[in-house]
């Protein structure tokens, strides 16, 4: 454990000792777009909740299913603020955050719709948070919600310095500080959207946590892993749009964060090295009978020079042979 740092063991005795002396607060925001079922069962998890009181906002991006009028219904406890259109991952819960924060100093928790942790943990993750003052943002171990036990991430590093940003495991230590916490399960103390700001909505999806855990170390906070706390993704409901979509935006971001926080030589070897890769990786997917995958490289390669940014999920789909249904 690194010094000065109290994992949530401790914490979690004295709440087990005392389990009703206290009542934490949390504001969790939830992400809805065309998966109504999956928003459903999330939120409700949350209200059957007994030591956290639980502020629920769901915002549902432009869903064009109906599902938003069925969360309605279902989910009367929860606050749903109904976005005109798809404003993504970062502009979707950048609304939820601005609610949220115009009323209470509680914590807030990004939480997917298609993800699941048990309250335990989060009390973890709150008392972790709250004993180490110089923790901005927290999140649990990620494992894949269908293999329970295959951990997916220990946290992010570097997304522009390493082809792979998830960390595959942890190392030993309760407490670990990475350079981000993924967006998945992300808990923040309020505070420090204030200092830092918002997700970035220039990347619309991928790359924002870790843009806005970057931010927040240049202000003196730093985002960590309680590897106490698990939580669980199931990944295999989103994995439709991993050859277009994410590959697109996976790829274009990058460009956006070297943009942002690089200069001078330093900038030049990470767009040379971004370039080659994008066209190297398009050539193997276009040769392996993957062409729709190959052109959205190439078009997150091209957006990403040109600094063509936001939501370009129409414009993907349609040239790269796909489409939203």
């Amino acid at each position: 454990m690194l010094p000065g740092f109290l994992d949530s063991g401790s914490s979690l005795l004295i709440l087990t000792l005392y389990p009703d002396s206290i009542v934490m607060k949390l504001s969790i925001i939830i992400l809805n777009w065309n998966a109504g079922a999956d928003t459903i069962r999330c939120a409700r998890d949350l209200v059957a909740w007994k030591r956290i009181q639980p502020i629920i906002w769901i915002i549902d991006n432009a869903s064009t299913d109906g599902s938003a009028n069925i969360i309605a219904y279902e989910c009367p406890e929860a606050r749903l603020v109904r976005n005109t259109a798809n404003l993504g991952f970062a502009g979707g819960n950048n609304r939820g955050l601005v609610e949220a924060l115009a009323g209470s100093d509680a914590p807030v928790m990004l939480l997917n719709n298609d993800a699941s942790i048990a309250e335990e943990d989060v009390v973890g993750l709150i008392e972790t948070l709250q004993a180490n003052p110089q923790i901005g943002f927290i999140g649990p171990l990620l494992f894949d919600a269908e293999q329970r036990d295959r951990l997916l991430t220990a946290g992010g590093q570097n997304m522009v310095w390493h082809l792979k940003s998830h960390i595959p495991k942890t190392v030993g230590e309760p407490v670990q500080i990475v350079d981000y916490v993924p967006g998945t399960v992300m808990i923040g103390r309020a505070e420090v959207f204030r200092v830092v700001g918002l997700l970035d909505e220039d990347y619309f999806f991928n790359g924002e946590t870790p843009d806005l855990c970057w931010r927040a170390k240049q202000q003196g906070y730093l985002s960590a892993v309680d590897t106490h706390a698990r939580a669980f993704h199931a990944v295999a409901r989103s994995s439709k749009f991993r050859e277009t979509l994410y590959s697109y935006y996976i790829i274009r971001n990058r460009f956006l964060f070297i943009r942002k926080f690089y200069r001078g030589l330093t900038q030049i070897l990470l767009y040379s090295f971004w370039i080659l890769y994008s066209l190297a990786l398009s050539l193997k997917l276009q040769l392996s009978g993957k062409p729709h995958a190959a052109q959205s490289i190439r078009m997150g390669l091209l957006d990403g020079l040109q600094g063509r940014f936001g939501g370009q999920n129409e414009r993907v789909l349609s040239t790269c042979g796909a489409n939203l249904s």
